[in-house]
């Protein structure tokens, strides 16, 4: 067994799978500071053991409108996008792209006070890092 995952017995005799922790932050929209309110727009999941980082968005236009009827939606869109692009790394991603994965994670999710703002961090455990990003942006976004 690879001494960084933890094996966990998946309730079926003799069959044993291997999880991984990851950890990941709600991207929450923000159009007025001043008021407070949110709608999640995506999700940043980072797993150190298996060197994954990943974003995905799923913006809701109608309901992001309800909360502020004046807010720059391709401006909230291209801050969504840019967060992709940051995690996915590389050229595109600039400077910052040739980190490791852990920092630029840990510089994603870092309080700031803009219109897209990261939420706390939360951990758990996966089979499949890919799989579980999109998991989660199902079940606490869409």
């Amino acid at each position: 067994m690879n001494e960084r995952y933890t094996t966990v017995t998946t309730g079926q005799v003799g069959v044993e799978r291997e999880r991984a922790v990851f950890e990941y932050a709600l991207l929450r929209v923000v159009p007025r500071l001043e008021r407070g309110e949110c709608l999640n727009a995506g999700v940043i999941l980072y797993c150190q053991e298996r060197a994954f980082l990943a974003s995905r968005s799923a913006l809701d236009e109608d309901r992001l409108r309800a909360v502020d009827p004046g807010v720059d939606v391709p401006g909230v869109r291209r801050a969504l996008a840019a967060v992709e692009m940051m995690c996915a790394g590389g050229a595109r991603a600039g400077a910052a792209g040739r980190e490791r994965p852990g920092p630029r994670f840990r510089w994603l999710t870092a309080p700031r006070s803009t219109i897209v703002q990261p939420g706390p961090i939360h951990g758990g455990l996966t089979e499949d890092p890919e799989a579980e990003v999109e998991r989660l942006l199902d079940c606490l976004v869409r």
